[in-house]
């Protein structure tokens, strides 16, 4: 399965969505756990971690985004993981 594109991609996209929503950044950020001023750093350009942006898409995607987003992260191993035996 491949991983599915997350919602945002850019700052630029993220600050339109914020903006188009009529939310603050302190609003928009606080969401997911992020200070006002972190979420001005990301949206200035800053690297945004990945473990963020998947709480963005989790958050902020349509539910039909989110849901396979979630499956996949189910099914996600990292390299060399084996299967446990149940």
């Amino acid at each position: 399965m491949a991983a599915p594109k997350l919602i945002f991609s850019t700052p630029t996209e993220i600050k339109l969505f914020r903006r188009q929503h009529s939310m603050s950044q302190a609003e928009f950020w606080a969401r997911i756990g992020v200070t006002q001023s972190g979420g001005s750093r990301y949206e200035s350009g800053r690297t945004i971690p990945k473990p963020v942006q998947l709480l963005l898409h989790v958050v902020y995607a349509p539910d039909a985004r989110t849901q396979r987003l979630v499956d996949y992260l189910r099914t996600w191993k990292t390299p060399g993981e084996v299967e446990s035996e149940a």
